[in-house]
């Protein structure tokens, strides 16, 4: 079944636990271990949120860890694509174009290879929030950086070393929006 089916048995499920004035307004679908899927629900009215996490089979989830779990590798994916390149690959497309045109510096052609590969990762619109997909997304970031000549450092692994206080928080509101009771 393709992912785009999955989501929207998934969102007919949530719906019903939808309060009387709460609209769904996403569903995340994150695989924190291999063959196990977790959907985020997010669940809107007016300013308020409430957040359901449903298994695979539609069901609520109702252990802590696993949603802990599922919250964690969402926001680890979401920073990731953020910060991927510096968080603007067109922008970064755009002065390599530049780059090329006035300077036309060695190595070039590496860089926007680099570019075309991250976008190619980052670009697609449905994706499982998933540590191979995150892997994915660090390796291709990894190689662009050092095209760009970033050979010690790497900006985007601080960002996401710096990551973890961010998904406590998270994953902590999260929690006390929870729509069930967690064990």
């Amino acid at each position: 079944m393709a992912l785009s089916d999955d989501l929207r048995r998934i969102a007919d499920a949530a719906v019903g636990y939808a309060g009387p004035s709460e609209e769904l307004s996403a569903v995340i679908p994150t695989e924190p271990f291999d063959g196990v899927r977790i959907y985020l629900c997010a669940f809107t009215a007016g300013e308020a949120k409430s957040w359901l996490a449903l298994d695979g089979d539609g069901l609520p989830v109702h252990d802590r860890r696993r949603l802990r779990d599922a919250v964690s590798i969402a926001a680890m994916v979401e920073l990731a694509e953020e910060t991927a390149g510096g968080g603007d690959l067109p922008e970064l497309r755009a002065q390599l174009a530049t780059l090329r045109e006035t300077e036309a510096p060695q190595g070039i052609e590496e860089a926007e290879a680099a570019v075309d590969e991250l976008e190619q990762i980052i670009g697609g619109e449905l994706r499982v929030a998933s540590p191979g997909y995150l892997d994915e997304v660090g390796v291709a970031t990894r190689r662009l950086e050092q095209a760009l000549g970033e050979h010690t450092t790497s900006p985007f692994t601080e960002a996401m070393k710096q990551a973890g206080l961010t998904i406590d928080g998270l994953a902590a509101d999260i929690e006390s929006h929870y729509k069930l009771e967690l064990e």
